[in-house]
């Protein structure tokens, strides 16, 4: 309820906004560079570290190259990267057992990280989609997607992450009953201080499709993940989610896509008051360096676009942009 204010001449809300000075004052939301995960593309394919086409300005990298990321991260004072991989094909089966090998691409690169700059805080993806020879996020049989196979081949994964030195597990694969076998193993394997910051309200959404490129799912996905991502007409379906996920034993909460899900990062962050993130997916990165690299927007719409995460109760945002806003940020 908004409260009573005063009539106009005696309220005249541009006092406030006259100089710098009092605009500083009387802000509301703060973005800082402690609300960003940078998300990493790592890959031991030869020749695939390079720049992704459908997103400027981002490359994979080799497991050397992420732990200069990692390092550069770290100076400029981000808090945490979030690694996806990008495997050979030929790792890539019906079984996905790739998936929890100890010395998989993931978590070779988290261990080089975690010597390199034990402070920060690595995030991992726990999905079966880069391991895949289907594509997709979970195992299928006669084009079906199997939950409770799937399950626990994501604990598997996640042990295999766990074990690995990841401070934080992201299971963005969307199967039921997940987040609470995952916390149940990481107890039972004295993995009790890892993190879990479900992506609860996964949409399938079409702002995924630079991501897949970067991964190389693309062209092994069969059929689409309707079945198992969420119905983007749906938003009592993700606050149910949500709330399962907690129940669940998740930590944290994602919401993915970030920007044209606002709504839903202000309905999770209003009922439930846990940590919320949001993810601004790779076709929201590839929109805006579009527009700004084509001159039709201000490279201020980057941090107007973070701004709106926040001011929409999220505690933080999984960004390609993170590097380039924490250099502004600094400027600032």
């Amino acid at each position: 309820m908004i409260p009573q204010i005063a009539d106009f001449p005696a309220a005249r809300f541009r006092r406030l906004r006259r100089t710098a000075a009092l605009r500083d004052l009387v802000q509301e939301n703060r973005l800082s560079v402690k609300d960003l995960i940078w998300p990493l593309f790592v890959t031991d394919v030869v020749g695939a570290d390079a720049e992704i086409a459908s997103m400027p300005g981002v490359s994979r990298l080799t497991v050397e190259g992420v732990v200069r990321a990692a390092e550069t991260a770290a100076g400029l004072g981000i808090p945490a990267v979030c690694l996806f991989p990008y495997t050979d094909a030929a790792l890539k089966t019906p079984d996905c057992q790739e998936a929890w090998n100890p010395d998989n691409l993931t978590n070779r690169a988290l261990r080089a990280i975690k010597a390199a700059v034990p402070e920060l805080a690595v995030m991992t993806d726990v999905a079966l989609d880069p391991y895949n020879a289907n594509g997709h996020d979970g195992l299928v049989r006669d084009g079906v997607i199997l939950n409770d196979e799937t399950i626990e081949a994501l604990v598997r994964m996640a042990l295999a992450q766990a074990e690995a030195g990841a401070d934080i597990l992201g299971p963005s694969d969307m199967m039921d009953g997940r987040i609470g076998a995952m916390r149940q193993a990481l107890e039972s394997a004295g993995h009790k201080d890892v993190s879990i910051l479900s992506y609860a309200a996964k949409y399938a959404s079409s702002f995924y499709g630079p991501f897949r490129d970067a991964v190389g799912a693309a062209g092994a996905l069969k059929g689409d993940k309707k079945t198992y991502q969420m119905n983007p007409a749906n938003r009592d379906e993700a606050l149910r989610l949500v709330a399962r996920d907690l129940g669940e034993g998740a930590d944290m909460v994602m919401v993915k896509p970030g920007m044209p899900y606002l709504d839903i990062c202000a309905a999770v962050k209003s009922q439930f008051g846990a940590p919320t993130f949001a993810y601004q997916v790779s076709g929201e990165y590839a929109m805006i360096t579009g527009a700004v690299n084509n001159g039709w927007m201000k490279e201020e719409v980057i941090l107007e676009s973070l701004l709106a995460f926040r001011r929409a109760g999220c505690d933080g945002v999984l960004t390609y942009f993170a590097p380039h806003v924490a250099g502004l940020l600094a400027e600032d």
